[in-house]
């Protein structure tokens, strides 16, 4: 008489994770016909009938069907097989990240793979793969600044408040520079790689034209913009832009201005009594300028409209620059800030350290 098969009750839960591998479209084909062996099992089917629906062996059946009742799910994956033994292991692992630690031969700055290989007596190839398990990419860095200012948590407090919390009946700006815009005539266009790759291109050489100074003032609220180019960038320079700005602001509204410790930036009591206490001034903390919101919009005026661009004059810049806040503001929405953790003892870490 032949042997009853094994028989197989699944769970819920199980029974939706075995349906969830079949109709996927990433699973591995084998991963899919052990699903499919199963699913077919726990309807009471024999073997041999399922074998002749998905159309394989009878012992390929009876094979997932025991290693299923023995280890449930877990029994589908493949097991260890044994093989070469691993040529670059933990050992060589922990010999590359001890030698990451040591200071590079003379005459470099830092390690690279090739340097690595030879001081290891090991395979380019070996090391690269190592890195890249690691998650350790010797070409890139990172930098940081971090503030010292010792009023940084009152400072950013209040800076970080007018963002989230404004005051009534009141105007939020954020205002600030950008200055010595290079004013650059040069070719530009695309070009066609050695592996044929279509990227934009810009000639190596060029023709200046001077350069242009950007006041730019960011209302927080809306993220509209307000501008105007100078050829310097004075103390003069700055009032005459705030008079600019404060001529579109209701006399009954409070304006409360962000703004980095540039030396133009102080100073102006004077002009501060002008406007009889409506405008208040808010400075970020010493190397702090990154509160400034108006940072992150020149940082997009740079990569969309300065960036392998091509001006023969200071009109042309000074055009392109008001074109592009013209179509800002068309569609302009306040930014949702927010900053990244900065560690500032990030630089005193090992390799090990990280990696352990």
């Amino acid at each position: 008489m032949p042997r009853k098969a094994i028989e197989i009750v699944l769970t819920t839960e199980q029974t939706q994770q075995l349906e969830k591998i079949v109709r996927s479209h990433s699973a591995e084909r084998r991963q899919v016909e052990r699903a499919q062996i199963i699913l077919e099992c726990a309807t009471g089917k024999q073997n041999q009938e399922i074998a002749e629906k998905l159309g394989t062996f009878v012992l390929r059946i009876g094979k997932w069907r025991r290693r299923f009742a023995e280890k449930g799910l877990a029994g589908l994956d493949d097991e260890s097989r044994p093989g070469k033994p691993e040529t670059y292991g933990k050992a060589f692992r922990d010999r590359l990240l001890a030698k990451l630690e040591e200071k590079p031969p003379e005459g470099l700055v830092r390690w690279d793979c090739p340097t690595l290989a030879d001081a290891l007596n090991a395979s380019r190839h070996a090391v690269w793969r190592a890195l890249k398990k690691e998650g350790i990419y010797l070409h890139r860095s990172r930098s940081w600044c971090v503030s010292t200012d010792p009023e940084f948590t009152e400072k950013s407090a209040n800076i970080i408040g007018l963002y989230l919390n404004p005051p009534l009946n009141a105007l939020v700006i954020s205002v600030d520079e950008k200055p010595s815009i290079q004013i650059i005539e040069r070719a530009t266009g695309f070009v066609e790689t050695r592996d044929k790759t279509i990227v934009a291109a810009c000639k190596s050489t060029y023709k200046r034209h001077g350069t242009l100074k950007l006041f730019a003032a960011l209302n927080v609220a809306t993220g509209q913009i307000k501008a105007q180019t100078t050829q310097t960038k004075t103390r003069d320079d700055f009032q005459d832009f705030m008079d600019l700005v404060m001529t579109e602001v209701p006399e009954e509204k409070e304006v409360h201005v962000i703004l980095d410790n540039y030396c133009t930036h102080k100073k102006n009591d004077a002009w501060l009594e002008k406007y009889q206490g409506r405008v208040k001034f808010h400075f970020t903390p010493t190397s702090a300028s990154w509160l400034n919101q108006i940072e992150i919009w020149f940082g997009i005026l740079a990569r969309k409209t300065l960036k392998g661009a091509s001006f023969a004059s200071a009109e042309e810049l000074k055009s392109a620059i008001e074109a592009f806040i013209k179509r800002h503001n068309q569609n302009a929405q306040p930014f949702k800030w927010r900053r990244r953790d900065v560690r500032g003892s990030q630089i005193k870490n090992t390799i090990v350290n990280l990696r352990n």
